[in-house]
């Protein structure tokens, strides 16, 4: 394990914390036929009046992290460069891709009116917020959230896999050169 790699546990490690120390809240209005809205962040210490844990974004958020932490340590692991020294490495770039992806999703997720959840059977989205800005009476539609981060994480496993670089079974003159070598270096000690 190299250095980079001490450095994305210790921030994954990092924002853990910050997601547990101020988890996802929300509000629980007093009357029975409203539905809970999402709040926004608060300190998990501090009163919360009317306001409750939304676990199924928590759970995402701490997903998100270790799915990026384990992108950055595919990324930041020791590889050969390309041949000739130059070129991209697809790969990499996949995952670059995913991470950024995975915490786009998460900075702009789907929501929907309150009135919607309240009257609708399936859940329906009004469209991407930022998560940090003025909500309303909107709440977040977290099927739609984890669709979409499943979709993602597929969609990068089906890409990174597809930019492998499979060694083929075929071997280079060098190594032909190599093997011829090795194998008359055997037959002359008997």
């Amino acid at each position: 394990m190299n250095r980079y790699q001490w450095i994305t546990i210790a921030l994954a490690l990092g924002n853990l914390v910050l997601i547990g120390l101020f988890p996802p809240y929300d509000y629980v209005p007093a009357a029975r036929a409203y539905a809970p809205t999402f709040d926004g962040f608060y300190w998990v210490l501090g009163e919360q009046g009317g306001r409750v844990v939304n676990s199924s974004f928590l759970q995402l958020e701490i997903f998100v992290v270790c799915a990026n932490a384990a992108i950055a340590w595919l990324v930041l692991r020791g590889r050969p460069q390309p041949q000739g020294g130059r070129g991209i490495d697809w790969q990499r770039v996949v995952l670059f891709g995913v991470g950024l992806n995975l915490v786009l999703v998460l900075l702009f997720p789907p929501m929907q009116n309150i009135v919607a959840v309240t009257q609708a059977l399936l859940p329906s989205f009004d469209g991407f917020y930022f998560v940090f800005g003025e909500h309303g009476r909107r709440t977040i539609v977290t099927p739609i959230l984890y669709l979409e981060v499943i979709f993602i994480l597929v969609n990068g496993a089906l890409l990174y896999l597809l930019f492998s670089k499979a060694k083929s079974g075929e071997l280079t003159p060098e190594q032909r050169a190599a093997l011829l070598e090795e194998l008359k270096r055997a037959a002359s000690r008997r």
